[in-house]
């Protein structure tokens, strides 16, 4: 017996832990997302999947971050995500803290694998590479390292409490690969616009003055910072179907609030720096503000005390940015004596990949904004 075929021997006796504790290498006994290192040996336990990696997706504060760190040289990108994976057996970027996920083919699954996956389904991984273990074997020869859409040769392994997505025929990969990498903010977006709606609906049913028309008119007030972003469009037409009465979309630049408004996405679009708290709220307060809801979708750091002033008593605040502080968040609301309720996206909502893909196909400006954000990529 090969040694590679008994390392798969002894995973496959011993079995493994459903949230992949076994695979963790460095420091012992914790979660793989909090690990310094995985390990991503092919050989695979009963319940594990391992994949055939096609394609990388940074998230965007990763990619941002790489790009900025080493001054835009594609070459210098390529070598320090091959160096992170290479060290600590996944894609787990070690400034932002954050990852992706990925696209590839199902080489193998366990016989006890809960995943449902069969070998040669094309996959998405809805789970973040900072807790996936990776390896890449052809150097990322392919990525020119202007994007965060990575080609690349390797494989991942999946655990039985991973989630993943048959890729949908319909659509051209590149486009399910960006839509999935973001699917849980629409559907916490939807959902969360819907609680909110619901409450405002029963209030306007509960009044002597009711007319016909009050359930619209006692629809939510939305607002997306960095609405014409990929989570940030998404999470617009998410609100617009869960019932929002009026939409703000907030964007950092004249170029990106032409292209909102041409969308449709937004029935108010505004221009105003996400860090600048006084501006953001003053821009929201101007277009239809305060929110009821206010979602950030923005990828730099210091936006927590602008979405807090520009939401109402009583709103929501969702933070889907991995470059969110948490802690500026919680002081800042306490400090501004704002009575709002803050929520972290976790990018896991029940439903959350077909409630964005199905966004995407029902709405041709949606689908239009991610195609082009695709094309200028592929040009940088």
């Amino acid at each position: 017996m090969s040694e590679a075929d008994q390392v798969r021997t002894d995973r496959a006796r011993a079995g493994g832990s459903a949230i992949g504790l076994h695979r963790v290498l460095d420091p012992p006994g914790v979660l793989p997302q909090a690990a310094r290192r995985l390990d991503p040996d092919p050989a695979i336990g009963p319940d594990e999947v391992r994949v055939r990696v096609e394609r990388l997706n940074l998230d965007a504060a990763s990619y941002r971050q790489l790009h900025e760190a080493h001054g835009g040289d594609p070459d210098a990108i390529r070598a320090r995500v091959l160096q992170i994976v290479r060290e600590r057996g996944k894609m787990h970027n070690p400034v932002t803290g954050s990852g992706g996920m990925l696209v590839g083919v199902v080489e193998e699954a366990g016989p006890g694998s809960p995943l449902g996956l069969a070998p040669g389904d094309r996959i998405a991984t809805l789970v973040s590479l900072t807790l996936t273990p990776l390896a890449i074997t052809d150097g990322l020869a392919r990525w020119d390292g202007r994007g965060e859409q990575v080609p690349a040769d390797g494989h991942a392994i999946l655990f039985a409490r991973s989630i993943a997505a048959v890729l949908p025929e319909d659509l051209p990969v590149p486009l399910s690969l960006a839509v999935l990498d973001v699917c849980g903010a629409p559907a916490l977006t939807e959902r969360v616009v819907g609680r909110h709606a619901a409450e405002t609906a029963a209030r306007a049913d509960s009044r002597a003055d009711w007319r016909a028309d009050s359930r619209t008119e006692a629809g939510p007030v939305v607002a997306v910072l960095g609405g014409a972003g990929k989570s940030g469009s998404l999470s617009l037409a998410a609100a617009r179907r869960a019932g929002a009465r009026h939409l703000i979309g907030v964007v950092p630049d004249r170029a990106e609030e032409t292209r909102l408004a041409r969308s449709g996405l937004a029935d108010r679009v505004v221009v105003a720096d996400a860090r600048d708290p006084v501006a953001v709220e003053a821009a929201v307060r101007a277009a239809g503000g305060p929110a009821d809801v206010t979602v950030v979708c923005v990828d730099v750091p210091g936006c927590e005390h602008g979405a807090i002033l520009a939401t109402a008593p009583g709103g929501t605040v969702v933070f889907f940015s991995m470059a969110t502080s948490f802690p500026a968040a919680a002081l800042g609301a306490e400090g501004l004596a704002a009575d709002v309720t803050m929520l972290i996206g976790n990018g896991y909502v029940p439903g959350h990949a077909r409630t964005a893909l199905d966004l995407v196909r029902g709405s041709p400006a949606l689908r239009e904004l991610f195609t082009a954000r695709l094309r200028h990529l592929r040009r940088e």
